[in-house]
Parts: structure tokens; sequence; C-alpha cells
């Protein structure tokens, strides 16, 4: 009798164990183990096992559920927070070879804080191939979409060479046109008309010789800076010379009328013409914050000293002249704010990118300082997430910018819910860019690296 009961005993044990379904993973495959995968739409958390095969999301699974994963390798993520891979809209790549070490470094520095798709804004024939290079999985990149060269008003000076460039430039296969200062009115209406005809968007400055509302009628694609919209609140009456704007008009700020600003705001979703701030930019270069405190920071230990003492004296340059006030400072910035924040709510929309590398923003880290910026004009943490991911995503008609099954594997793996505190985000537990995997390890190990270079 005692026999039977202990058989009886180890029947009913084991037919009401769970039971371990087995799903058929190849070895190069990877499973985030019990995720808290982040929701980018609502914000929302769910505990799931997300599973990657080549470079894309195929199972989201339930995570209370145990699976046997055959031969993939398991990252385990529990009690840690699973969200997309950001954005940086306006980076900056090395004009140099594709396989100098300084764009692997550059590139590297990107994908360690969390930065799966890049939009260089400074094209060159060799981010061409470096493009390709990345979209192929031949090297670990972010997905990277580049501008052209510079079309300004030294390389575009008459009509004809602004024809003649527009379509070398969209016959070579740039993503669009990057537009910097100093084209001439007529110049920049000839360069739409080519745009057009030769299907190939164009973005970046608005020159002061143009005027936002005209940029803004002509269907930017993206302008990036928020410039000339400052320009465009000051009254026609107040009889200013446009060139006269100073640092993105820094020198108007007195003179803007910010009841004008739902005009402008109006006028870019009219034309679905996309704004991409660049904070950053004007919290640490143009800010009255030290060129010393910002030089003795931990990141600049990425950049070459040369590097920091040129951006050290272009602060400087910038911000130590007779006419720059602190308190003047502050006031064209709260404009700013106002007008990234109507931009975010009335407008078509931000995307997030902090222009990186430039004076003290660093590739990668100076995302966190375009993310604080945000915060700063009054979006909240997941509004700011959302720039950085679904807004790219929907702008580009990409494959990615949130967790769902079908979409490219572009994550990053979190200590805690970034939502609850955007700082963390920092010093990720690993990132993942289509499918390759970054631990923390080494991620650490080769910022030492590059650290150690510049030491």
């Amino acid at each position: 009798m005692r026999n039977l009961c202990c058989l009886l005993a180890l029947f009913w044990t084991a037919s009401c164990a769970p039971s371990i379904e087995k799903v058929e993973l190849a070895a190069n495959s990877y499973v985030f183990e019990q995720a808290n995968v982040i929701d980018i739409q609502d914000g929302s958390v769910s505990v799931k096992h997300v599973v990657i095969e080549e470079d894309q999301i195929t199972q989201i699974l339930d995570g209370n559920t145990e699976f046997d994963w055959t031969e993939a390798t398991v990252i385990p993520a529990k009690g840690k927070f699973l969200l997309p891979g950001l954005a940086e809209m306006h980076a900056h790549i090395p004009s140099l070879e594709w396989d100098d070490p300084l764009i692997d470094e550059t590139l590297f520095l990107y994908l360690s804080n969390g930065v799966t798709t890049i939009r260089g804004m400074l094209g060159n024939p060799v981010h061409l191939e470096l493009r390709e290079k990345a979209k192929n999985r031949e090297i670990t990149s972010p997905r990277i979409y580049t501008s052209s060269p510079s079309l300004n008003g030294t390389t575009v000076r008459t009509p004809e060479e602004a024809r003649s460039k527009v379509s070398s430039y969209a016959d070579e296969g740039y993503d669009f046109l990057k537009l910097h200062p100093g084209i001439r009115l007529h110049v920049f209406d000839e360069i739409v008309r080519t745009a057009n005809e030769k299907g190939i968007p164009y973005a970046g400055h608005v020159s002061n010789l143009v005027r936002v509302r005209h940029a803004l009628k002509n269907r930017y694609q993206t302008i990036d800076h928020v410039d000339g919209f400052l320009e465009g609140l000051v009254p026609e009456e107040a009889g200013v010379n446009p060139i006269e704007n100073g640092f993105f008009g820094y020198n108007f700020t007195d003179l803007a009328d910010t009841d004008k600003i739902g005009e402008l705001v109006a006028l870019s979703k009219e034309n679905k013409v996309w704004v991409v701030p660049t904070q950053a930019l004007f919290d640490r270069w143009f800010s009255p914050t030290p060129a010393e405190q910002l030089a003795e920071e931990p990141e600049m230990k990425y950049m070459s000293p040369d590097t920091r003492a040129a951006w050290t004296k272009s602060k400087k340059d910038l911000t130590e002249s007779g006419e720059y006030e602190a308190d003047k400072w502050n006031r064209f910035n709260e404009i700013r704010y106002k007008l990234i924040k109507s931009l975010h709510e009335n407008g078509q929309g931000l995307l997030l990118g902090s222009d990186a590398p430039q004076v003290f923003n660093v590739p990668g880290f100076s995302i966190h300082h375009e993310l604080q910026g945000m915060l700063d004009a009054g979006l909240s943490a997941l509004e700011a997430l959302q720039i950085g991911t679904i807004n790219p995503a929907l702008f580009f008609e990409g494959n990615f910018g949130e967790i769902k099954e079908g979409m490219e594997a572009d994550l990053i793996l979190t200590e805690k819910n970034p939502l609850d505190n955007l700082k963390h985000l920092q010093n990720p537990e690993g990132v993942m860019a289509r499918g390759i995997w970054l631990d923390k390890s080494t991620i650490n190990n080769k910022l030492d690296q590059i650290a150690e270079k510049y030491r």
C-alpha cells in the first residue's frame, strides 16, 4: 500500500509539473529572457521573452512561460528593461576611408549609448560605401542615412551650379541634400526645382537670405537647429537686416514676438516639415557654462586632446565676446523652448538630434544631453523617447523604432526603467543593432581602449 501511494504521488507531481516548450533556434539567435519590454507607444511595460533571429525580432512570447531555447544565446533580462534603439538625427561621420580607425571609434561611440540609427549631416562619397556596409552588417555600426556634401553660399553660387550639383548628388545615391547658410534666394529656388525633378529631399539650415517662411512653404524635409524660426518671430516693422541675426537669431532675441509662434508652427505642419532641435548645441556650446568645466566631463576622455582644445577655444570665442550676455542667453533659450514645445504639440513633429561631434557634443553621449533638453522644453520622458524612436521610423518609413515581431532588432537593455528617469539610459547593460549584440563588458572594454588612446 505504501509503495502504491508513493507511485501515485510521483505520478501526480509529474503530471502537474509545468511543461517546457521547445523553440527551435539556430546557434546565432538570441533570446532576451523575461525582459520588461517597454511599449514605446504608450509607456506600458510587460514581461516577455524576445527572440532575435538574424537581424529581426521574430517572436515575442509570454515571459511567465518556460521555454527550451535549444541552440540560442540566452541574455538573462529578468528585472531589466528593454526598449527600442535611439536615432541620432543630426550626426556627423568623419570624411575618411571607411576602414579608418576614427570612423570605427565614432560609430562605436554612438552604439555604446544606444544610438542604432544615425542621419549623417555632412556627406562624403565614402559615406555611401559605409552606408552599404552597415546595411549588410559587414561592419558593427548604427544604420546610416547620409546627406550630400554641403550646398552653401560658396559651393552653389549660381542657379547653374545648383542644378549641376543637385543632379549629380541625386544620381550618386545620397539620401538627401544638405543645405548650409549663405545660399541666395534665386539659387535656393533652383535647388528646390531640381531636387523636386530628381526626387531627392533637402534639409538642414535656413539661409538668412531665404527666410523661414519661404523655406517652410518649399517643404524642407527637416529644418535642423530650429534654424530661422526665431528670426521669423521678428515683426517686419522692426526693419532688421537678416544677415545681422547672430548665432541662430540670438541678436534678435528681444525683438521676437512669441505670439507669432503659432503661425510658423502651423506652416510646418501644413508643409510636413519636421524639426531637429539640436538643443544640446545651445545648452553646451552656446551656454554660459565655462568651457573648462565642460572639458573636464568624463565623456571628454573619448575625444583627442586636440579636439578638446579646439572645442574650448571655439566656445570661448563664441561666448566671451562683448556681445554675449548670460541673461540674454536665458531669454533666447526660453524662446527656443517655447518653439520646441509648440512644434512638438502642433507641428509636423520633432526628431531627436544633438549635432555630434560638435563643440562639447561627444558622439552618443550627447544624445543624453539632448534628451535632457527635451525635458527642459516641457516634453515628458516618454515623448522624448518617442521622438528618437517611432518618429524617426515614421520619417524614414523604416521597419524599426518599436519592439514588435517582424521589426529589425535595434534594442537597448537597461538596469532600471528609463521612463522613471532618462539617466537610466546611460551605461546600458547592452545594445543590439540589427541583431548584433554588444554586452556591457564589450562596450566598456572598447570605451577603455578609446580613452587610453587619448590619455
